[in-house]
């Protein structure tokens, strides 16, 4: 990369394409932002996908970084632990953390807003209703169409932020040595409402992300500002039961009555909603190298992941994070910087990818499980007594600073040391007299 870089394109002006090119241009560089869609702030038109985003520590870095997390606040729900809904209606609630410790619900089309403003306000040139047909890898040049014409542009460095089925990525799984795997889950999602009640407050806890697991499957449910709850169902696609076999209205009612009795006296429009809001399915994907002449991959044109640990976004902003600090690092040198930029975070993002995939297991089955209950505890505990010890896997990639990779290797051997200790006959009873310190030496030895 000898030549001076002046002008760069950013491709796709979801969360991370705006996030970067504020980041960019406050560097100095000329920034130009491109989107297939329409500016979300004019139309009333759908912006994409609609799930709810758990912003956490890693993303609140990044938006704290760039001036805008005064603004962010405004539109942020707080969400201090899981509550549990069983078959029967019992709740049963479990922290995130430590006191103080939780996530946050935030619309992901209000954050985009936020994220357009500040990118305009800073320079950057932003074009919507521009749709790349193609990307010229060796003369970092895009073809656009607009409206009935089409048009090249030419930059000195160009991102992929155009997300899981990136057109920059495309263009490199066509070149020689380029790895590319992607994983899709039998299951998909689907949108639901639990609208505001008639007294305009919000029909269950505000301060929880609500699951009611269920082996298989689950249902979720994230606050909202206007007192709704965005709900959404993770469910197979075929099989029993599943998208498929659910066919009719009234069949999706019974499914309801049965599964998760105690959602169905919130849900007010469950069978028009059923049927009015599309199924769509989920994706992991991993791929190598980021970088390809003077193309650059960031975020989920990186590594796309499943949403079941609410990272997605937070990893796409620690991207736009550790890129610019790396940058601060080598003077702007971008040669270096993208170097270890691809080093760094290619680990993390294939850490975060496996994690989020487990963590599906851990919300949909094993939440509910009365000896994972019991070592959750225990390891709450521990945290409690030795808090540099012994950090849960949960607080690790959420409320920490630790990369995902250490944070995923950490947890490795954590849980084989848990598995041993729930090995014993009586853990279930005896639990509370457990030697504390006697798991925390044999993490640390």
């Amino acid at each position: 990369m000898k030549k001076e870089i002046k002008h760069i394109g950013v491709l796709g002006a979801g969360l991370v394409g705006a996030l970067l090119s504020i980041y960019l241009r406050k560097r100095g560089y000329k920034v130009s932002l491109y989107e297939k869609r329409d500016d979300m702030r004019k139309s009333s038109s759908d912006s994409g996908r609609s799930i709810n985003l758990a912003l956490s520590r890693r993303g609140i870095k990044a938006l704290e970084d760039i001036g805008v997390i005064e603004e962010v606040n405004k539109i942020m729900l707080p969400m201090e632990g899981r509550m549990m809904h069983s078959q029967d209606g019992e709740l049963t609630f479990q922290p995130y953390g430590k006191e103080g410790q939780h996530i946050n619900s935030i619309s992901r089309g209000n954050l985009n807003k936020i994220l357009l403003e500040k990118a305009e306000a800073e320079g950057v040139e932003i074009f919507f209703e521009h749709t790349c047909k193609s990307v010229d890898l060796a003369g970092t040049s895009v073809t656009f169409e607009v409206g009935a014409s089409e048009k090249t542009m030419q930059f000195d460095l160009l991102f992929g932020s155009d997300g899981a089925f990136s057109r920059v990525r495309q263009a490199m799984e066509k070149t020689d040595r380029f790895n590319y795997e992607q994983y899709y889950i039998p299951h998909g999602y689907k949108e639901l409402t639990i609208p505001a009640t008639e007294d305009g407050d919000f029909a269950i806890a505000p301060n929880a992300l609500h699951i009611w697991p269920r082996g298989q499957y689950m249902l979720i449910a994230l606050p909202n500002l206007d007192k709704s709850f965005t709900c959404t169902l993770f469910f197979p696609f075929e099989g029993q039961p599943s998208f498929e076999s659910l066919q009719t209205p009234q069949q999706v009612l019974n499914f309801f009555k049965n599964t998760f009795p105690d959602s169905l006296a919130h849900l007010k429009n469950i069978q028009e909603e059923y049927f009015q809001n599309p199924t769509s399915s989920l994706v992991t994907v991993k791929c190598e190298p980021w970088v390809k002449n003077n193309c650059v991959l960031i975020g989920d044109a990186a590594h796309a992941i499943v949403p079941f640990y609410g990272q997605g976004m937070n990893a796409g902003f620690e991207d736009c994070y550790e890129l610019n600090l790396l940058l601060n690092k080598y003077s702007d040198d971008w040669e270096s910087t993208l170097t270890e930029y691809q080093e760094l975070r290619k680990k993390d993002g294939d850490a975060i990818a496996d994690l989020a995939l487990h963590n599906f297991v851990e919300m949909r089955d094993l939440v509910a499980d009365e000896k994972f209950l019991v070592q959750k505890k225990i390891e709450a505990k521990l945290h409690e007594k030795f808090p540099k010890k012994w950090i849960p896997l949960y607080s690790m990639v959420t409320f920490s600073d630790l990369r995902y990779s250490e944070a995923y290797e950490i947890g490795q051997r954590q849980q084989a040391i848990m598995d041993e200790v729930m090995q014993k006959p009586d853990i279930l009873e005896n639990w509370e007299s457990i030697d504390l310190e006697g798991i925390v030496n044999k993490l640390n030895s």
